[in-house]
């Protein structure tokens, strides 16, 4: 790896560990306030990203650092975990939906945040649009050299990141957060016989098999609707 592209691939794990910190934090804060303190006794009710690292080592820090190497830079896999007591979600088929809901929730308020902070830092002449753009490049510094140049590239991962994070884990498949949102809607027997479908062991491994199958399609087009809307009357033609 070139110094650029170790600079560039750091920057990707380091967003990458304070979104799934969040993500994790999400779901422990929820499950916590709607009575079950098992993620909270564990330390997850934290932006402490270290009690996410011990739960899970190799998901947070060494798959995404070894990915990152391999790839030079251009590939991150990952991932993270929080604690839950099964039988409180087994009783409260609701609230373990909330809980379950509260991860990519997380990913979207920092899609927000990052995405605001460009349009505000773009409407102040701080930020310019690019003429073209990539992931980790959605807008650049008015001024190079300047303070605002070393925050275009966090601020711009940050953006694709979380809503990759966002998409990909609503989507309604075992062992993915979309999966356990259908009793939000569903009556209580209902909900019982979906989720002891649902907790068959096979399906997580086939629900991440057809996972990675059809998320390119699905996020691409999310991808780029949400950078037109970064610049007010700039249009990015994607090919």
């Amino acid at each position: 790896m070139t110094p650029d592209q170790l600079i560039l691939g750091l920057t990707w794990f380091v967003v990458f560990l304070f979104s799934t910190t969040l993500h994790e934090a999400g779901h422990a804060f929820a499950a916590y306030r709607m009575g079950d303190p098992t993620a909270y006794h564990g330390g997850q009710v934290s932006l402490n990203p270290w009690p996410h690292i011990r739960r899970a080592p190799f998901g947070m820090v060494l798959a995404p650092l070894i990915s990152l190497v391999l790839s030079k830079g251009q590939s991150l896999i990952g991932w993270a975990s929080a604690p839950y007591d099964p039988h409180w979600a087994a009783r409260h088929h609701r609230r373990a939906a909330v809980m379950a809901a509260a991860g990519p929730a997380a990913n979207l308020l920092l899609v927000l945040l990052s995405g605001a902070a460009i349009r505000i830092g773009y409407a102040q002449g701080i930020f310019v649009a690019p003429e073209q753009v990539t992931y980790d490049r959605l807008t650049e510094a008015a001024v190079s050299g300047s303070l605002a140049a070393a925050f275009a590239v966090p601020l711009s991962i940050f953006f694709t990141l979380n809503i990759l994070l966002f998409v990909f884990n609503l989507l309604p498949l075992p062992p993915l957060d979309g999966s356990a949102l259908p009793p939000l809607f569903l009556s209580d027997k209902a909900a019982e016989t979906y989720l002891d479908f649902l907790h068959q062991p096979q399906l997580a491994l086939v629900g991440m098999m057809i996972a990675w199958k059809i998320f390119d399609p699905l996020f691409t087009p999310v991808i780029h609707f949400a950078i037109n809307q970064l610049y007010p009357g700039v249009t990015y033609n994607f090919s």
